[in-house]
């Protein structure tokens, strides 16, 4: 090699933060962790209610567009499928609900 051998790029200099900063945030995130595991309503229920929020919040917009996509076929004749287009969009806008819903409850965990 003409240039020498390659050599890893040094990562950037972290920072350090004030030990009494340090402090409080290793304290908050202990305290959030036991608090979750303090929750006893963390079990395959809640589990299970959680999968079950995140398919309605796909299905119902999806149901909703394809249905509103036919009636929009039945009375035209139009180039494009509505029916296709209305789908998409209710699964787009069910996707952005189930990652809200998600999210949320991420940060109710901790």
């Amino acid at each position: 090699m003409p240039n020498g051998p390659r050599r890893p790029e040094e990562p950037a200099p972290v920072t350090p933060l004030p030990q009494d900063e340090l402090v409080e945030t290793v304290a908050e995130k202990e305290g959030r962790k036991l608090r979750a595991r303090a929750q006893s309503d963390r079990g395959l229920a809640r589990g299970l209610g959680v999968f079950g929020m995140v398919g309605w919040s796909v299905a119902v917009p999806t149901l909703l567009g394809i249905a509103l996509g036919v009636s929009l076929d039945r009375r035209g004749d139009g180039r494009y499928s509505w029916t296709l287009m209305l789908m998409i969009a209710g699964l787009a806008v069910g996707c952005f609900n189930a990652w809200y819903w998600v999210r949320k409850e991420a940060e109710r965990d901790g």
